[in-house]
């Protein structure tokens, strides 16, 4: 559970402009770093929720200008109800702009 508040903190300081290239533990931040940040904030502000678990699923190549990096986010809604979200991020490899965040939920874990 501490990793994960690291790692979230983490995450949220590089959102907020903070450049950090080593976490917690000396190594360097993953690529996906970037991409994992904009979909727990994205989570957060779609369905005010607590993020209770992270996990980074992969990358996929969609064309030669657009890749996705897929994400599992376990959340906790305001009434106690806990579900997944399963996040896309649809980013240009070359120039890394941002191009669509996607959505989906599930119940099962």
């Amino acid at each position: 559970m501490r990793v994960l508040a690291i790692t979230i903190l983490t995450l949220m300081l590089g959102l907020a402009g903070i450049t950090t290239t080593v976490s917690a533990t000396g190594d360097t931040l993953p690529d996906y770093a970037k991409w994992g940040i904009i979909a727990v904030k994205e989570t957060q502000t779609k369905y005010n929720v607590d993020i209770l678990d992270y996990k980074h699923i992969g990358r996929s190549s969609l064309s030669a200008s657009e890749s996705r990096e897929q994400f599992k986010l376990w959340v906790r809604a305001k009434d106690g109800k806990q579900f997944a979200v399963y996040v896309h991020v649809d980013f240009n490899p070359n120039t890394q702009q941002l191009k669509k965040v996607q959505f989906s939920e599930s119940d099962r874990r």
